[in-house]
């Protein structure tokens, strides 16, 4: 059933009588081609691409839980394409591009808002870091402009210019980036795939992988024994434990990353807004809440929430950038498990193992590579080849030191 206003009106005259359940809830078959481990936005992307641009077919999708229940429910919703790296910068502007198509793709409203990001300077170092990673967006064909202190102020007067600590001189400005409502992605994508005849199976965790002669055979569930001719594992900071049943043991770490959304307020801020001398980046939603986020969790966890000490460093980080952000009361928190690479960025490869395919190690990228992460691991599952954007996301870049490190923070995961 295609989604159109036509289509609204006609079942508001019969009562929305004829609605019908988004998705089918089906019983796991015996045997697929292929088996995306992980309900989230990655997986289900890569299902969905999977059967529609490569014509793909028996296709499943596992999920320990319910769809979108992760990580694509719990972030920040920000899209954006403003990184440095050769590796990086034409992977996250094809994501883009995805994004700015996506809901005339899947027929799905996702709410893609590209109201612009804006990312504060403070010192002269940080221009000029700025400056480059602006020209580096440039040249791979992204929007990217410098914003001066009266320009920024014109936007947002509200914010604390003089700070005496953290002066506002100034920002990078991508005027293409946003955000996007995280659970319509899910959503959209799920009702996508499960229209070109994928089965979303959920409430079914794998427990274990059959490998024999060096090959995938299937996983097994807590709902049997599945058999597959390839695998792919999409499933963010359960990464590891999940690859263990391979006995592989993965360059990464799971953190914890939370955020938080405020009491609806009028409408205040109409882009994304990051504080460049701390963790601390905030937008607002269409309902009023301000949607804002910080620093890692110094406590690791896989409970999907976080500490005190975090909630009070970004609410520091707030008061610093716009103290009348003090005045709104804390409406939630929650928090994401991150798989947290060596050198900060993600891994789209095969493994050693004959026909069993990995996708993470996003930390916090995940969300805005959704689209970009789902084609290309789509590609590499289809094709046995990575897409022209990924080919640096490999394991063996550690060994070979051809580390993609925007940061500069070397190989320390809870820094990236």
């Amino acid at each position: 059933m295609r989604y159109s206003g036509f289509r609204v009106i006609a079942q508001a005259l019969t009562g929305h009588k004829g609605w019908k359940p988004v998705w089918r809830d089906p019983a796991p078959q015996a045997e697929y081609d292929y088996i995306i481990v992980g309900g989230g936005g990655h997986g289900l992307a890569t299902a969905y691409y999977l059967a529609k641009e490569f014509k793909q077919a028996r296709i499943a999708v596992l999920e320990k839980g319910y769809l979108g229940g992760g990580n694509v429910g719990r972030n920040t919703t920000i899209i954006r394409s403003n990184y440095l790296l050769d590796g990086n910068e034409p992977f996250y502007e094809f994501s883009l591009k995805l994004w700015e198509g996506l809901e005339q793709d899947f027929n799905f409203n996702a709410m893609v808002s590209q109201r612009g990001i804006m990312n504060l300077i403070h010192t002269d170092a940080q221009r000029d870091a700025f400056t480059r990673r602006g020209n580096g967006m440039i040249l791979h064909g992204a929007d990217a402009v410098m914003l001066s202190r009266d320009e920024v102020k014109a936007i947002y007067p509200f914010l604390n210019f003089n700070n005496a600590r953290f002066p506002i001189k100034g920002a990078l400005a991508q005027k293409r980036g946003g955000t996007v409502r995280h659970d319509a992605v899910a959503w959209g994508y799920a009702r996508g795939a499960d229209m070109r005849g994928v089965d979303l199976i959920q409430n079914c965790e794998v427990t274990g992988m059959r490998i024999e002669d060096g090959k995938i055979r299937g996983v097994e569930t807590s709902r049997g024994f599945i058999g597959a001719k390839k695998v792919g594992v999409a499933v963010a900071g359960s990464s590891s434990r999940v690859m263990s049943h391979a006995g592989m043991r993965l360059p990464m770490e799971s953190h914890v990353l939370q955020a938080f959304v405020s009491e609806g307020l009028k409408p205040l801020i109409d882009g994304v807004m990051t504080f460049g001398a701390g963790h601390f980046y905030v937008s607002q939603s269409d309902k009023g809440g301000l949607v804002f986020g910080g620093d890692l969790d110094g406590y690791n966890s896989y409970a999907q929430r976080g500490n005190l000490p975090v909630i009070e460093d970004v609410a520091e980080g707030g008061m610093a950038l716009m103290p009348m952000i003090g005045r709104a009361r804390l409406l939630r928190a929650w928090g994401g498990v991150m798989d947290m690479s060596m050198d900060g960025s993600p891994i789209i490869d095969k493994t050693h193992i004959d026909g069993l395919f990995f996708n993470g190690g996003w930390c916090y990228g995940g969300f805005k590579a959704t689209p970009a992460s789902g084609w290309c691991f789509a590609h590499l599952l289809a094709t046995d080849t990575p897409h022209k954007t990924a080919t640096a996301y490999r394991f063996d870049r550690f060994a070979k030191g051809l580390m993609i490190d925007e940061k500069g923070q070397g190989a320390t995961p809870n820094l990236h």
